[in-house]
């Protein structure tokens, strides 16, 4: 499924490639004499993303889809930069295993308790000789930048990284099980930055299936329900439970149960950078898309995300601070997770083992991504927060 999934990406990469070259943008330089670090930032991927181990990156890189390959503008910038290749819906468990085995150069282990409860196989691709970056320690740290999805999955790493799960060390030989569910290994990450990451949850799933039980919802409506639906099930056919998947980790009560779970790191730097693709109607005083920023994708069902009111099972309230959106995640919810602490970024007051909420983005959902169609540029946005993460 995943590989003719990545056949028919590269096709359609091909074709906006073809309508959309890339554009010629002004080169930003990177003040390398400032530095005090130079530790490698991994970049993690969205929901039906790829990275740097998948053919669909050759023919258009996730990171820089439409304007250019992020990864080797910034390596030409002096930057150490890798793009991970996790399960495109996976959930953020696996993907954090997945993520580890890569940094490490290991066998994807899921965990005896973990593979068991959700039923699929404990181990996944070898990485042995294969590894993403060099070298990964207390010594060589590294700093994690998550898009959408990609946020959560990081979360989830660096809590397995501090923690590790007790679940599994229950029921695994400590000869046999993986040094990412034992935990202790928090300072081998520097910082993370979220980027549009539903690390709350999200309203999205609640409209769509909103929009799949409402006779008068419109065409467009119904296909871009139908697109999200195929994107969250894009899951490996082995018989594993639909729980264990993106889709379930993003639902708002879910996100809320992980969260409990996380703490922050003392010595870990935090950024987060929301995004926002709404505005206020002059005449209603209401929240609306503000379609000039939106790619068609997310167009036809925005508007709902702008108007929904529930609560849900477990008690979340979903009101008017949920509708300003991107178009598929809550700007409310790429802030910081609800129960941890966090303060607006202040370049004159950075601290670690709190979320510096960093100011809106002005964009819609797949802008860090330079965008389908809209083709932002980004390049000076990534080199800036990368040269404010190595001064530090």
């Amino acid at each position: 499924m995943e590989a003719f999934f990545n056949k028919i990406l590269a096709f359609f990469m091909t074709i906006i490639m073809f309508l959309f070259p890339t554009l010629n943008i002004p080169e930003t330089e990177a003040t390398v004499d400032d530095w005090n670090t130079e530790y490698t930032f991994v970049f993690v991927h969205g929901l039906g993303g790829w990275g740097e181990y998948d053919f669909a990156n050759k023919v258009m890189p996730y990171w820089g889809v439409a304007t250019g390959d992020m990864m080797k503008y910034l390596r030409a910038r002096g930057f150490d930069v890798a793009a991970a290749s996790v399960t495109p819906a996976g959930s953020a468990w696996d993907r954090a295993c997945e993520l580890y085995a890569q940094l490490t150069g290991t066998r994807v282990d899921y965990g005896k308790a973990h593979s068991e409860k959700y039923g699929h196989s404990q181990y996944g691709t070898d990485y042995t000789g294969k590894a993403l970056i060099d070298e990964f320690d207390a010594e060589n740290k590294i700093n994690l930048l998550g898009h959408s999805f990609g946020g959560a999955t990081i979360l989830m790493f660096l809590d397995l990284m501090a923690d590790g799960s007790e679940a599994e060390q229950e029921v695994t030989p400590i000869e046999e099980i993986s040094p990412l569910f034992t935990g202790g290994k928090a300072d081998w990450i520097y910082s993370m930055v979220t980027l549009s990451a539903p690390m709350n949850g999200t309203s999205a799933y609640e409209v769509r299936d909103a929009v799949m039980a409402d006779p008068n919802a419109t065409l467009a409506e119904k296909a871009e329900c139908e697109m999200i639906s195929i994107a969250t099930t894009m899951l490996p056919n082995d018989g594993r439970s639909k729980d264990d998947s993106a889709e379930y980790d993003m639902k708002i009560d879910h996100a809320q149960a992980m969260l409990a779970n996380f703490e922050t790191q003392e010595n870990v730097y935090y950024f987060s950078v929301p995004t926002d693709a709404t505005m206020i109607d002059e005449e209603t005083g209401k929240v609306v898309p503000n379609y000039d920023l939106v790619e068609p994708l997310f167009q036809p069902c925005m508007h709902r995300v702008c108007d929904i009111n529930f609560v849900t099972e477990g008690g979340v309230v979903v009101d008017e601070s949920w509708w300003p959106n991107d178009g598929l995640v809550n700007t409310i919810s790429a802030k910081a997770p609800f129960n941890a602490p966090s303060k607006d970024y202040d370049e004159n007051d950075i601290q670690s083992g709190i979320w510096n909420v960093m100011p809106t983005f002005i964009g819609d959902h797949t802008v860090f991504m330079g965008d389908l169609t809209k083709m932002t540029c980004v390049r000076e946005f990534y080199v800036d927060i990368l040269n404010m993460i190595n001064e530090l």
